[in-house]
């Protein structure tokens, strides 16, 4: 009988066990749930990153997003020198449109952090984004070389897939990009990347005879005229995963073994940098790239000989690309009063739906140049931007 209670005994000792082992993981898996089951940012970093300590800033902002739960869309940038107010316009420009969540990635210069937090928080009542802050950061055995292509930052955005490694998808933009459609639009577009391609990208050229690549380059690029990387949209899971051919070894290599390599073969060769890096890669895997039209990545090139973007012509600019500095000259006026319009704008509805009659008033004034002639396709796609998004009854959106 003795024996009998004590097994018992026993059998009620291990249930109790087992109910207080059970109870403590699923206190466990709340907790994890209620964090997102999300590593820390910082470890999320490349080795290099780890190693040398410098992972997020310190000026990491994360609003809590008042919103059903729906896709976030992640967008980053890089900024070095007087690129501040350039990239906060553009950051601007990417809110007043978007309708899904945004996450912005800003990889910036140290003495750049407190103003981007400055500025950004200031912008927190909007409750549809969040940011986190990153240091210029490239792997501390090559550092030097990397800073010292075309130009200090510009070489940032190759590393991106390694720093940002729980990011699937992502969009890439230059600080001089304004958008004047929902960056909604552009981040369908990787719904229409077939099962190779990785990344998606516009032309340089639309016209060969004032090509850059096709006429002076020294190294392999894409298609006929090369490919600009000023707007980058990226599936960077894809990226992570692919075993890409080249001309430096019979093996094929992944994106994180494919960098240097590269920089040690064709540094003496290229002029924009990691752009031609881009060119080189893609011109060895082209069924890696999705090419989308130019007037998601619209530039000076496109008018300053005469329009060369029919699409353009057709349904409007849906990303103006301000390269050659023209949004801080007077050598494409057009360009510059689309800038100022668009950094002067507040969030405001009445200021956006304010915008268009002063900024048709300013572009008329630039009709002497050839992109002042072709101005109303700047204002094409904005115009019914600000009509879609402002103008329409709230149920109807």
């Amino acid at each position: 009988m003795r024996r009998y209670l004590r097994v018992v005994g026993l059998c009620l000792a291990c249930g109790f066990c087992s109910l207080l082992y059970a109870f403590s993981q699923l206190a466990v898996s709340l907790e994890e749930g209620a964090a997102g089951g999300r590593r820390p940012q910082a470890a999320a970093m490349g080795s290099w990153l780890a190693d040398s300590g410098r992972g997020p800033g310190r000026g990491a902002g994360r609003y809590s997003l008042k919103t059903q739960p729906t896709e976030k869309m992640h967008l980053a940038v890089v900024a070095c020198g007087e690129r501040l107010e350039e990239t906060v316009t553009m950051l601007k420009s990417a809110l007043i449109f978007s309708i899904k969540p945004l996450q912005f990635h800003i990889f910036a210069e140290d003495q750049l952090h407190n103003s981007f937090k400055e500025r950004l928080d200031s912008w927190s009542f909007l409750q549809r984004f969040n940011y986190t802050l990153y240091s210029i950061t490239f792997p501390s055995d090559s550092a030097v070389e990397w800073k010292k292509l075309f130009k200090p930052c510009a070489s940032q955005r190759l590393f991106l897939p390694l720093i940002l490694k729980e990011v699937d998808s992502l969009l890439y933009v230059d600080t001089d990009i304004l958008f004047l459609r929902p960056v909604d639009d552009i981040w369908s577009l990787l719904k229409k990347f077939n099962s190779t391609q990785i990344a998606a990208m516009a032309p340089e050229h639309e016209e060969p005879r004032i090509g850059w690549y096709n006429r002076f380059a020294r190294h392999p690029y894409y298609g006929k005229t090369g490919v600009n990387s000023g707007v980058m949209l990226m599936n960077m899971t894809r990226m992570r995963r692919k075993y890409f051919k080249n001309d430096m070894t019979t093996a094929r290599l992944q994106w994180g073994d494919i960098l240097m390599p590269l920089l040690k073969k064709y540094k003496l060769n290229i002029t924009w940098g990691d752009q031609d890096l881009l060119n080189i890669m893609f011109f060895h895997n082209p069924e890696s790239l999705f090419v989308f039209p130019c007037q998601w990545n619209y530039r000076p090139d496109h008018c300053i000989y005469g329009s060369n973007c029919r699409e353009a012509e057709e349904e409007g600019v849906f990303i103006l690309h301000g390269n050659r500095g023209v949004y801080h000259d007077d050598k494409q006026p057009a360009f510059r009063a689309m800038y100022e319009a668009l950094r002067n704008c507040s969030f405001e509805d009445d200021a956006v739906r304010s915008l268009l009659k002063p900024l048709e008033l300013e572009l008329q004034k630039t009709v002497h140049t050839y992109c002042g002639k072709t101005y109303k396709i700047f204002i094409k796609q904005l115009t019914k931007s600000i009509r879609s998004r402002y103008d329409t009854p709230p149920k109807e959106r």
